[in-house]
C-alpha cells in the first residue's frame, strides 16, 4: 500500500510542486492518545486528506517520550491521505527533533508560503525570527502564513506570549508586513478568529482534545471539532472552517469481521464492568471498603475500555439531534421486549426473570417520557433525578415518595443526580 508519511524535517525550506492547498490540524493529543480522543484526529486526518499537504499546529503528544511519538507517527502514517508536517508544541519536548526534525522551516508552494516558528517555550527562537524574515525578502514569495503554537497577544485569551515576544516577531515581519495574510495557533482547545496588528489571526485546537470553555463569549458549546483549510483560487490565499461531525471517522467498522469482535468485545467489558460493581456492593456489605474501592475501580476501567471500543463502532446523530434518537428504543423496550419477555417467563414459572422484566419495563416508561422532555435541550427543567438501586426505578420531582413504587425500597437508599446548574 502507498503510504504518505508523516514528514521529518531536514531542511530549512522546502519547495512544494504542485501545491495549492494546506489542511491545518490543532492539538490532536495533549489529553492523551487514547482511541476516544484519536477518532477525532483521525476524522480530522481525513478531512484534510482533501488538501494538499497536512500541518499540524502543535501538541501531537500529551508528553515528549519515545513512545508518545512513536504512537502518534504510526497512526499518523496509517490514515493520512497526504504529507503531514508539524510544529512543535509546548508538550511536544523531549525527543521531538529526532522523530520530526527542525522545529524552524519554511514550506514554498507556488502561490503561498508557510513559515513554521516554534515557541513551545513562549519564546521565538532567534534562528526562526531570521527565517522568517529571510523568506519575506524572497521576491518570489508574495503571501505568508506564519504558523507557531501559542497565540500571540490577542482580544480573547490571556494564554499567549507576552508584549515583548510578539513585538519580537513584528521586527521580523514589519518591512515586508504587506506578505503576511495570516497568522496561525492552536494551543487553545477551541477556536476563535481575531485580528492583530492588521493580520488575521486563527486560533485552531480542534483536532483531537476536548474543546474547552475560553471566555463568556466563546463557550465549549458552541465549538465543534473541527480543521481549517487554507487554499489558493486564483492567486489569492483564503481559510474556510470545516467542522468534523461526531460520527467523523469511520473507516474501521466497515470490515464485518472487525465490527462482529468489536460488538462481541464491548458486551464482555461491559459484563465485567456489572460483576465487578455488583462484587463491590457485595463488599460494601461487608464493611470491607478498601476490596470495595478496588472493585469500583476495576469496573471503571472495564467502563472505559468498553467506551474505547464502543467509539470505534458508534455512529452517532449531531449532539442537538441525538436524545431524540434514544426514543424508540426505550418506548419498543417497554412496550414490547419486556412485555414478551415477562410472559413468557411467568408462563414457564420463573417468577424472578418475570419481576425484572416488568420492574424494568416501569423504568423505561420514565426513560422514554423524559428523553422526550430532555429533545429540547434548552428547556428542559429536571434538575433532581432519583433512581432506585434495588430496581432501578427512575423517579423525579421536587417530592418522591418514601418508598419506591415498584419495588418498595427506602427513600433512603436513592442515588440522587443533581445537576451542577440548580440555582
Amino acid at each position: 500500500m502507498d503510504k504518505k508519511r508523516m514528514i521529518k524535517v531536514n531542511d530549512e525550506i522546502i519547495r512544494l510542486k504542485d501545491v495549492h492547498s494546506m489542511g491545518v490540524i490543532g492539538d490532536p493529543g495533549c489529553e492523551g492518545l487514547g482511541t476516544y480522543n484519536m477518532k477525532v484526529y483521525a476524522g480530522a486526518l481525513e478531512e484534510t486528506g482533501k488538501d494538499d499537504f497536512t500541518l499540524i499546529v502543535g501538541d501531537l503528544v500529551p508528553a515528549g517520550t519515545k513512545h508518545y511519538y512513536e504512537v502518534i507517527r504510526e497512526m499518523t502514517e496509517v490514515l493520512a491521505e497526504n504529507d503531514v508536517y508539524a510544529l512543535r508544541g509546548n508538550h511536544d519536548t523531549g525527543d521531538y527533533v529526532q522523530y520530526f526534525g527542525r522545529k524552524n522551516y519554511a514550506l514554498l508552494a507556488e502561490h503561498f508560503a508557510v513559515v513554521v516558528l516554534d515557541n513551545a517555550v513562549r519564546a521565538f527562537e532567534e534562528e526562526g525570527l531570521e527565517l522568517l524574515s529571510r523568506v519575506l525578502s524572497m521576491e518570489e514569495v508574495r503571501q505568508v502564513i506564519i504558523a507557531f503554537h501559542i497565540p500571540v497577544p490577542n482580544h480573547y485569551i490571556l494564554n499567549c506570549v507576552s508584549e515583548e515576544e510578539f513585538g519580537r516577531l513584528q521586527k521580523a515581519y514589519a518591512p515586508w508586513k504587506e506578505k503576511v495574510k495570516y497568522l496561525l495557533c492552536g494551543h487553545v482547545h477551541s477556536r476563535f478568529i481575531d485580528q492583530i496588528d492588521g493580520i488575521p489571526l486563527i486560533c485552531t485546537g480542534g483536532g483531537g482534545a476536548m474543546i474547552e470553555d475560553v471566555s463568556k463569549d466563546i463557550r465549549s458549546s458552541d465549538i465543534d471539532h473541527h480543521i481549517i483549510h487554507f487554499y489558493e483560487q486564483d492567486g489569492k490565499l483564503s481559510c474556510q472552517i470545516a467542522n468534523l461531525s461526531e460520527d467523523c471517522y469511520g473507516r474501521e467498522r466497515k470490515d464485518e469481521i472487525l465490527k462482529q469482535k468489536l460488538e462481541e468485545t464491548v458486551q464482555g467489558e461491559l459484563m465485567a464492568h456489572l460483576r465487578y460493581l455488583m462484587f463491590a456492593d457485595r463488599a460494601k456489605r461487608r464493611g470491607m471498603e478498601r476490596i470495595a474501592n478496588l472493585f469500583q475501580a476495576l469496573a471503571a476501567s472495564e467502563y472505559y475500555h468498553a467506551r474505547n471500543f464502543y467509539s470505534v463502532l458508534e455512529r452517532p446523530a449531531a449532539f442537538m439531534e441525538s436524545v431524540k434518537a434514544y426514543v424508540p428504543f426505550e418506548e419498543f423496550e417497554y412496550e414490547r421486549m419486556y412485555q414478551m419477555l415477562a410472559g413468557y417467563a411467568k408462563d414457564h414459572h420463573y417468577p424472578l426473570a418475570e419481576q425484572a422484566f416488568l420492574s424494568a419495563a416501569v423504568a423505561e416508561r420514565e426513560h422514554a417520557l423524559l428523553l422526550k422532555q430532555a429533545s429540547d435541550m434548552e428547556q428542559f427543567a429536571e434538575g433532581v433525578i432519583y433512581v432506585c438501586p434495588i430496581c432501578g426505578n427512575l423517579m423525579t420531582g421536587d417530592s418522591v415518595p418514601e418508598r419506591c413504587p415498584v419495588c418498595g425500597g427506602p427513600k433512603r437508599q436513592y442515588d440522587t443526580f443533581e445537576s451542577k446548574d440548580i440555582s
